[in-house]
């Protein structure tokens, strides 16, 4: 457990995470937020623990928006969809109901039946609270890359990772569209199961954001582009425990949470 919390605090520390007063500092600048970004695969930077940034491009976007401004939120609304210009990132009635991806036979070799399985729960989490559709499309994991435009998305295991996990956003492009699932994710993580972390990621698919960005408060603020569906939550499957959250079992989709994805997704 302390290694997978270390890893995520690495990651929430790319905005700032600090305490209650960590949005009262001056923002670092652009050569120290660049200089502590992690650069994942091709051209794909991860910030706030586990969430995709396309391109050097996209990460000064980021920052400019976000980092820079030093903006705080608030706790007027559970559940928070990633909100931008005014509109909520979602996908489509259709699309929502089609989200096919492969799981990579050859990265996770061994452990393709484990992750086979703890996709096919994850998934099954959402679908049965929101009119969502996660389809496993088998027929392309021998061949499941990032460039695989047979399905939406792809599964796929690395290793070494600082994340234990890492997914993305509805308005992702292809390239980005994937869930990377670090090795250390099968071994022990303490009350964390695969299948909860999984659980999580697919918010992250969906569109949802960190619950813990809803209040400064937390300590891991990350930025106002947010919109909240429900009462902030702290036991909330969107929840980093270390970001003050209450949940100390495994990560599960609490009554709130459920009632925001299915005022999302009806």
């Amino acid at each position: 457990m302390r290694k997978l919390s270390m890893a995520l605090l690495a990651g929430v520390a790319l905005v700032g995470c600090g305490g209650p007063e960590a949005s009262e500092k001056a923002p670092m600048s652009w050569e120290e937020f660049r200089a502590s970004a992690i650069n994942d695969e091709g051209d794909v930077f991860v910030v706030n623990g586990d969430e995709a940034v396309e391109g050097e491009q996209g990460l000064r976007e980021y920052y400019d928006a976000f980092v820079a401004n030093g903006d705080v939120g608030s706790s007027e609304g559970s559940l928070a969809v990633y909100y931008l210009s005014g509109r909520d990132v979602k996908y489509s009635a259709t699309q929502a109901r089609n989200l096919t991806y492969c799981i990579s036979s050859s990265s996770f070799g061994t452990r393709y039946s484990t992750m086979v399985s703890a996709m096919n729960s994850a998934a099954a989490a959402w679908e049965a609270t929101a009119n969502v559709n996660f389809i496993h499309s088998s027929s392309y994991d021998s061949s499941c890359t990032a460039s695989q435009t047979g399905v939406f998305f792809d599964v796929r295991m690395v290793s070494g990772q600082s994340y234990t996990a890492r997914a993305f956003f509805p308005n992702s492009s292809r390239s980005a569209r994937n869930v990377l699932v670090d090795s250390s994710a099968f071994g022990n993580m303490g009350a964390w199961t695969l299948t909860g972390v999984l659980r999580h990621e697919l918010g992250h698919v969906l569109g949802f954001r960190h619950e813990h960005t809803r209040l400064s408060s937390t300590g891991c603020y990350e930025d106002a582009n947010w919109r909240g569906l429900t009462n902030y939550d702290s036991y909330s499957v969107m929840h980093y425990p270390q970001c003050r959250g209450s949940q100390t079992g495994d990560l599960v989709l609490t009554s709130m949470d459920k009632t925001g994805a299915r005022a999302l997704y009806p």
